[in-house]
């Protein structure tokens, strides 16, 4: 039976988590106590340290240390505690499996409550007696009960090993100390246990604030899912809106087709009712005539034959059919009509999805300014570094490892290796440039092929009208407009690399699937002035105004 259930009345030296007695009482910032295994366990598995009994936060995990007080009142009340259950039957103190029993008791061994390491033997609570009131035996080191003293010894010399040897980082004891150990740091086995101890703690706290910044990365990495689903959400429902809406139109058109269609049928139709309407009237007519002459033919009556031959002798009044038709309708260029009409439809909501992605990067605006120790000898930059051109003099710069020896361009200052970011640059007027980024290794002595292979993200003009994408090999791309603003995004953890015409919003070409390993920068490549042909400088304009 534990001692707990023994004094059930004695609560306040019960831990409220165990509901045991008190082992290494420690107190939180609330005023509560606890044992310290059982709080640091429980704030272990929990998200956010708070009492257990009052709820109350610790932002910052406490240290706890031993309450010197509180121990020396729970080893008091344990001593008695033990003293009052002393008079159980043998058979209830016995020590159960996995309990150290007690060395002296002869028979049934009963459980021990201190093993003395002067002594190297374990006690119960009647034979630690002695070891409690004599003043020779008081002396003597009591821990909580542990199995194998005899791994306390020195087996070399069966001495106790009562000294800590710093150099060989080993327990030793007295004889060793002078003999082994002469020149080592030897220094009494509480100090060694104290400095330990100490590097314990500081291990602890290490391990805690491991805990805690991966904890904040859980959350973190939390928060992102969350983020990338809402997001995902908002793309599916504005999809679904886009689809539904495109779905509706193709509907309508079709539906005004075969309308229009139904009716032209429906015209040829009711035409060419009229005119079978009277041609039948006219047959009729025709056919009482024919048959008024057969029965005249027929009659042997003299006088009524010619008194009745000069109003029948001529046919009755008809129309004359010959040029009378009824064309079929041409339906010829109806379905092109049609279809040419819902492709004007489908252009304009797909500039308008345009625009939507266009203003939905541009949200990711950064201020870039150019580096003028990444820039080629012949660049002139600005003084506000948002401008700049190639010259006609090669300036006597220092050759430093971030410039550019020998192509015409210059870098950002500011790079980024994370997240999304977003630039705009005018190119108008230019007969040859080139805009991107580029990582933070590329080779920046020499001509480098400008390819992702080897760290460049760009497109460029050539020759006045020809645009590229430099990949490997370069993609020529068909624009509708010439443009004169580019702008540029990244989204560094999808790997992609986006180019837009700002006046149009269309888009210009996406390199994807990039694998960004490195720091990444604006990149910026005039070219040569060419006579004068090519004069007019890159500008870093702002977002939604150009110069």
């Amino acid at each position: 039976m534990s001692v707990a259930k023994c004094l059930r009345s004695e609560d306040q030296f019960l831990c409220s988590i165990c509901l045991d007695v008190f082992t290494d009482p420690v107190t939180a910032p609330c005023g509560h106590n606890f044992c310290k295994h059982c709080i640091t366990q429980h704030w272990d598995t929990t998200d956010l340290c708070k009492c257990p009994l009052c709820k109350e936060i610790f932002y910052n995990r406490p240290q706890l240390k031993i309450n010197t007080l509180l121990s020396e009142m729970v080893a008091q009340f344990r001593h008695e505690a033990q003293q009052k259950g002393s008079s159980s039957s043998s058979e209830q103190q016995a020590a159960k499996p996995g309990e150290v029993p007690c060395d002296v008791c002869t028979g049934t061994k009963l459980k021990a409550l201190k093993s003395c390491l002067v002594c190297l033997l374990s006690y119960c609570d009647s034979h630690l007696e002695p070891h409690l009131t004599m003043s020779r035996l008081k002396t003597h080191q009591l821990i909580h009960p542990v199995d194998n003293l005899e791994d306390r010894m020195c087996r070399k010399h069966d001495k106790p090993l009562e000294l800590y040897c710093k150099t060989d980082q080993t327990c030793v004891c007295m004889i060793c100390s002078v003999l082994d150990h002469k020149t080592h740091e030897v220094v009494p086995l509480k100090e060694g246990y104290e400095g330990k101890k100490a590097q314990l703690g500081k291990t602890e706290d290490e391990i805690q604030r491991m805990i805690q910044k991966r904890r904040l990365k859980i959350e973190e990495m939390k928060e992102s899912v969350k983020m990338s689903k809402d997001a995902a959400d908002r793309e599916k429902a504005e999809g679904v809106q886009v689809f539904t809406a495109l779905k509706e139109s193709v509907e309508r058109g079709l539906d005004q087709l075969i309308k229009e269609i139904e009716d032209k049928q429906k015209t040829t139709e009711k035409q060419a009712e009229g005119i079978i309407k009277d041609l039948e009237q006219e047959v009729s007519e025709l056919m009482k005539r024919s048959s008024k002459l057969k029965e005249l033919s027929h009659s042997e009556d003299h006088l009524h034959l010619l008194q009745s031959f000069s109003s029948l002798k001529a046919a009755p009044p008809t129309k004359d059919w010959t040029e009378v038709s009824v064309r079929p309708p041409s339906y010829e260029g109806t379905v092109v009509k049609a279809v040419t009409q819902l492709e004007e439809k489908l252009s304009k909501n797909m500039k308008k999805l345009v625009e939507a992605e266009l203003k939905r990067v541009q949200q990711y605006a950064v201020d870039v300014t150019l580096d003028p120790d990444t820039a080629n000898p012949a660049l002139i930059l600005s003084d506000d570094g948002k401008q700049v051109h190639c010259g006609d003099v090669r300036k006597n710069l220092p050759d430093n490892p971030e410039r550019f020896s020998t192509c015409a361009c210059v870098l950002g200052k500011k790079s980024f290796s994370s997240g999304r970011f977003y630039f705009q640059v005018q190119v108008k007027g230019k007969t040859k440039w080139t805009v991107g980024v580029a990582r933070e290794s590329i080779n920046r002595k020499g001509n480098i092929p400008l390819n992702p292979q080897n760290g460049y993200w760009t497109v460029c003009l050539r020759n006045s009208n020809e645009y590229k994408a430099c990949a490997d090999p370069p993609v020529r791309l068909s624009l509708g407009s010439r443009p004169e603003n580019v702008g540029v995004f990244v989204d560094y953890g999808e790997g992609l690399v986006s180019f837009h015409d700002v006046d149009t919003a269309a888009l210009i070409y996406s390199f994807t699937g990039c694998s960004f390993n490195d720091k990444l920068y604006p990149y910026f490549g005039p070219w040569l002035n060419d006579g004068g042909k090519n004069s007019a400088p890159l500008i870093i304009c702002p977002v939604n105004q150009t110069v």
